[in-house]
């Protein structure tokens, strides 16, 4: 827990406004991706092709739109970002598998690595001084 006390410690004394911006945009772009999901559901079937015979495939398939759709809308606030986005890093693992596995469509790879290494970079970095976790922590 020390540790990430003085994560946060650093990271609210090195923030930067585009760093949010970054956190936003990320959270607006899974918002996007869950809905298009939700609408879309035999576009999402599609995806999951290679790993539909698999042991809890259905349940990935139910899981995937409204981690997006509901971490997004987190995200893009900052409001228990690392936590939302230990929730996504399986999703985005298992979008840059789905290209080697099935057929390689080197957009979505692209995408999926991008996001993954954003995600990343957040997990360690927190959601900033300009969030909801800040706020709230202030209130205290």
């Amino acid at each position: 827990m020390g540790t990430i006390k003085t994560l946060n410690k650093w990271a609210n004394a090195h923030t930067y406004l585009p760093l949010d911006l970054l956190r936003v945009a990320l959270g607006v772009f899974l918002f996007i991706k869950g809905i298009g999901f939700m609408s879309d559901s035999a576009m999402l079937m599609e995806l999951f092709k290679p790993i539909q015979n698999l042991a809890g495939g259905m349940a990935v398939i139910h899981y995937v739109a409204p981690a997006h759709f509901i971490g997004g809308i987190l995200i893009a606030f900052g409001l228990l970002t690392r936590w939302v986005i230990i929730a996504q890093l399986p999703i985005l693992i298992g979008a840059i598998v789905i290209n080697f596995v099935g057929e390689m469509i080197s957009n979505n790879l692209f995408l999926a690595v991008m996001t993954l290494f954003v995600c990343l970079f957040f997990l360690i970095y927190g959601s900033g001084k300009n969030s909801l976790d800040y706020y709230f922590k202030m209130q205290k």
